[in-house]
């Protein structure tokens, strides 16, 4: 079965389906720098030369650290090159997340995210996380506007159920859906369904799998052995069969990981072996 290389990001932006995920060139627990500020300027600029052209990040990431190393690595941005941000998750340390979805909170952050990234407009805005507290549509109110502004082209969600995807839909033009999802882990499997009905990209987020399922001489272990691949590229290669609407974002502070990932591109199974990896994943 031949799989599609690209996808069509809101019918106008057309993406390599292997991205690259930006939370990991930041410091210990997405807090503060990286111990290696060159590395991670390395990693970003051969990424775009190796033919990825969707980054991925989120204003929480560092925070702040991950959009800033961007712009310094990649503005001016090469044509067809698409960078991703999302807001909606405060920051008050290593590893806390909260979830903060007031519109003045949100519009903020947009504008300092368009400065960060040192660019006129984000190609793709997702809002990071509903936030309990506050209604999804006045959250995404801002983003609306803006987007009818011309500073954001097009808006996504994260960690999202069809429910909420389609009262997000209510009050704005949703193209991108970002939830956890890999071979071992499908809990969003109605949410993938869903992208599939409606053409909306899925963006999964901790893209490799783990557990027993790829533990050395586990099955996924095995079938990449065989085929003189990875795990990493194994599970990659999977997302990309799994949906032509998938788009995996590998993150990783290493070229030659990097390297790796998008190579998951032309990691080839057959049906039967598929099928035999998610017998065993369940």
């Amino acid at each position: 079965m031949s799989i599609s290389k690209t996808f069509q990001l809101g019918g106008d932006l057309t993406i390599n389906r292997i991205g690259y995920g930006a939370m990991r060139i930041t410091g210990e627990g997405v807090w503060g720098p990286p111990k290696d500020h060159d590395g991670a300027i390395k990693v970003l600029k051969k990424a775009v030369e190796l033919g990825v052209n969707f980054i991925d990040t989120a204003d929480s990431y560092g925070p702040y650290v991950s959009e800033e190393l961007i712009a310094e690595a990649l503005a001016p941005y090469k044509k067809g090159v698409i960078i991703a941000t999302k807001g909606g998750l405060c920051r008050t340390g290593p590893m806390k997340w909260l979830p903060v979805g007031r519109p003045e909170y949100l519009e903020q952050e947009v504008h300092m995210s368009l400065r960060r990234l040192k660019t006129d407009v984000i190609d793709l805005w997702q809002l990071h996380r509903i936030d309990p507290k506050v209604p999804v549509e006045e959250s995404l109110a801002p983003s609306v506007q803006l987007q009818k502004a011309g500073k954001i082209k097009h808006i996504g969600l994260s960690e999202v159920t069809p429910a909420e995807i389609e009262k997000a839909r209510k009050v704005a033009t949703i193209v991108s859906v970002q939830n956890e999802y890999n071979l071992s882990q499908r809990k969003s499997e109605a949410t993938l369904e869903y992208c599939e009905k409606n053409n909306l990209a899925f963006i999964p987020w901790f893209p490799v799998a783990s557990g027993k399922l790829a533990k050395e001489g586990g099955p996924l272990d095995t079938a990449a052995k065989k085929h003189n691949a990875t795990v990493s590229q194994l599970s990659l290669a999977w997302l990309l069969h799994r949906s032509p609407v998938i788009i995996p974002i590998p993150g990783t502070t290493s070229v030659e990981h990097l390297e790796e990932n998008v190579k998951s591109a032309n990691v080839e199974l057959s049906d039967a072996e598929w099928k035999a990896l998610e017998d065993a994943a369940k």
